[in-house]
């Protein structure tokens, strides 16, 4: 088994022990430097953190293999890549791009294949002078969308 199997082997076991956490990415470079990027159904505590390390940390020898291990959340500037990442962001608003445009956008649902999102803009009267508020409700596809962040709104 190489050293990148057996670190993806421990972190599945690692996470398996804490289901409402899931991985967002795993890399490991050449000089063995091992970064791993989580998230979970109610956010991500340091204990987390600390407690997936640990898991791979300890059952690994480093006479065998030089290694280094950062464990992270992800933060609120990473876009979302996971369903269950829009799954856990219902109720929020999202700055989504496509190749058409860039939205900021309430996001209401959540399928397997879209989401669905609100927002509101002012457009020109279709009759006589001036704008008027008009409300979009919209269904986009994951392989439409080129990003999406979740906006913090104080």
């Amino acid at each position: 088994m190489t050293f990148k199997e057996k670190v993806k082997e421990l972190l599945e076991q690692g996470l398996a022990e804490y289901p409402s956490l899931f991985l967002i990415d795993l890399n490991i470079n050449d000089a063995n430097k091992i970064i791993i990027t989580l998230d979970g159904d109610n956010g991500v505590q340091l204990q987390d953190c600390i407690n997936i390390s640990r898991a791979i940390d300890n059952n690994l020898d480093r006479e065998e293999v030089d290694f280094a291990l950062e464990v992270a959340s992800a933060g609120v500037s990473l876009p979302l890549k996971l369903v269950r990442q829009y799954k856990k962001n219902i109720g929020r608003t999202l700055k989504i791009k496509t190749a058409s445009q860039t939205i900021e956008a309430l996001l209401l649902e959540v399928s397997d294949e879209d989401i669905t999102v609100e927002w509101s803009s002012r457009e020109p009267k279709k009759i006589g002078k001036g704008k008027e508020t008009v409300v979009h409700n919209e269904k986009i596809a994951y392989a439409d969308i080129q990003e999406a962040i979740v906006i913090i709104i104080f």
